[in-house]
């Protein structure tokens, strides 16, 4: 017998690092949770039918809408969301690369495309201009910031080479 939907359930799950565990009802949106249990509010919620990427994190290293996903499907999962991306050296090359850039406007789509190319970055240390327009490619931006997204993509590609050859020798 399924559970009643007013059936609240404990989440184990680990966002940006940090175990974590909530109570939330049966329905409760990753991107709910997030942002209404956890308060980690750079998730935002735009359309909240998996169409504009704004509330894109990276779910066990993949790029998903958590607006799409329940909290409870993340339940022993990794969960990376924008606020994770910094550290204590300071920006990620990606956040570096967006103000360098100026790849950043409203701020309502950039936590999701900066989750989306995180993803793909962390798949793909090189990527072609084609992978990086892909991998935004579910993320909308009516700013219209797409051109120079592409620009700090890359470049963020390139600095995290740089630091990662720099570390290996």
């Amino acid at each position: 017998m399924a559970p009643a939907l007013s059936t609240r359930t404990h989440v184990a799950l680990t966002v940006n690092g940090r175990a974590r565990r909530i109570e939330v009802p049966a329905r409760r949106t990753l991107a709910e949770a997030l942002r209404g249990d956890l308060g980690l509010t750079g998730t935002k919620v735009g359309c909240n039918r998996a169409e504009c990427g704004s509330c894109t994190v990276v779910l066990d290293g993949r790029a998903v809408f958590s607006c799409s996903v329940l909290a409870v499907e993340a339940a022993g999962r990794v969960v990376e969301t924008v606020e994770g991306l910094a550290g204590p050296a300071g920006l990620h090359p990606l956040q570096a690369a967006f103000i360098e850039h100026d790849a950043v406007q409203c701020g309502i789509c950039i936590p999701g495309m900066l989750m989306s190319l995180k993803a793909l970055l962390d798949d793909t240390p090189t990527p072609s201009a084609d992978d990086v327009r892909q991998a935004v490619g579910g993320n909308l931006c009516r700013c219209g910031t797409y051109p120079n997204t592409v620009k700090a993509a890359l470049a963020a590609a390139s600095a995290l080479r740089d630091r990662r050859e720099a570390g290996s020798r």
